[in-house]
């Protein structure tokens, strides 16, 4: 069994490993990112912050220092990836939060129609309905920004679809890291036949299409999937 310090100069080298397999990706020498290899960065990573208290003062200082280098290269692979991939997929309400502050507005007119006439007072209640407007535009408005940071991808056939899969995977796992989540996260062959079966009980269900979304709600990562037709 490999001792604490050898397990420590394992991450060591993993991380150099996967700092070069980056590079080549991003320079056109691979054609997928090295996602195993940092998987496996992770899983000791995340292995050694939770026994902390097993280190000496010596291998915590080491602990450290790979955990945050580490963590600037994952930050700085993950703007590239977003580079590399283009714009990322957005699902948009803005008719939803249109129809919400029509609805609204028209509900401020008809109670000002219905109220009886008080000249002095009118100004006043004016400028409250529109301050209700505005406040009612503005909810909406923040409503459709948070609704459209979500991730979404549709599949037919996730067997065939290796490549969207694999960006799917990354997605959350990138959500996750955001989002400060440190529960384990599924490796990426488990996440694989997660979506092969999920696809396939919503086939089954008469679904064509299964569209999977990744979202962040209340400060949690969601990964939820819908018959899109």
């Amino acid at each position: 069994m490999a001792t604490i310090d050898e397990e420590l100069g394992q991450i060591e080298r993993d991380i150099r490993t996967l700092k070069i397999e980056y590079e080549q990706y991003f320079g056109g020498g691979r054609s997928r990112p090295p996602t195993d290899t940092q998987w496996r960065v992770d899983t000791l990573i995340r292995r050694y912050a939770e026994r902390g208290g097993d280190l000496s003062s010596g291998q915590r200082f080491r602990y450290n220092n790979l955990s945050q280098t580490y963590a600037k290269y994952v930050e700085m692979w993950r703007k590239k990836l977003m580079q590399k991939e283009g714009a990322v997929t957005q699902r948009h309400f803005g008719a939803a939060a249109k129809a919400i502050e029509a609805e609204r507005l028209r509900q401020a007119a008809r109670r000002e129609a219905q109220a009886p006439p008080t000249p002095v007072a009118a100004p006043a209640a004016h400028a409250a309905a529109m301050a209700e407007a505005a406040a009612d535009v503005a909810r909406a408005a923040a409503e459709e920004r948070h609704a459209s940071a979500a991730f979404a991808m549709s599949f037919s056939d996730p067997e065939h679809e290796n490549e969207k899969v694999k960006k799917l995977y990354r997605k959350l796992i990138d959500a996750r890291a955001e989002a400060g989540d440190k529960a384990a996260a599924p490796s990426l062959k488990d996440f694989e036949k997660f979506v092969l079966q999920k696809t396939k009980d919503l086939m089954d269900k008469g679904g064509h299409e299964i569209e999977y979304t990744v979202s962040v709600e209340a400060g949690r990562v969601k990964l939820k999937a819908r018959i899109s037709n």
